[in-house]
Order: C-alpha cells, then sequence, then structure tokens
C-alpha cells in the first residue's frame, strides 16, 4: 500500500515514532530517493517541498490515523 503525505521538518520525530511502532517495513521516497522511514536521519535526509510517498505491507491502526492527518489528495 502506498500513500502521499505531506510533512514539515517539525512533524518529522512524530512520523518516525508512527512508522517505529509498525512490525512491517515502511519507507518514504520522493523522485529516485528511498529511505527506511524508521530512520530519523533518512527522514531528515527528503524534500520537504513536495509530497512525499509512503510505501508500507501491513496495518497499523494508529500508523493509519497518523497518515491520515498528513495525507495529500
Amino acid at each position: 500500500m502506498s500513500k502521499k503525505i505531506r510533512l514539515n521538518p517539525d512533524q518529522v520525530k512524530d512520523f518516525v515514532r508512527a512508522a517505529s511502532k509498525c512490525d512491517f517495513d515502511v519507507d518514504i521516497s520522493y523522485n529516485h530517493l528511498t529511505v527506511d522511514a524508521k530512520s530519523l536521519l533518512g527522514v531528515f535526509g527528503m524534500n520537504f517541498r513536495y509530497p512525499l510517498k509512503v510505501s508500507y505491507r501491513g496495518y497499523n491502526q494508529d500508523f493509519e490515523n497518523y497518515l491520515a492527518e498528513h495525507v495529500v489528495a
């Protein structure tokens, strides 16, 4: 599953915390750059001016709720 979200640098810590609670892999990408969404340093390396694609295979209600707050239409 994948969703496009928008984050700013102030939201990165909460995003990584939400992703880290998942017992499955979560990746975040923009263009050709893909990083582990559970890596604080990796996520800080993303370009926050554009929507980011979050890809994952699994289900965690808290993570879904977090993504719903940041999803881009």
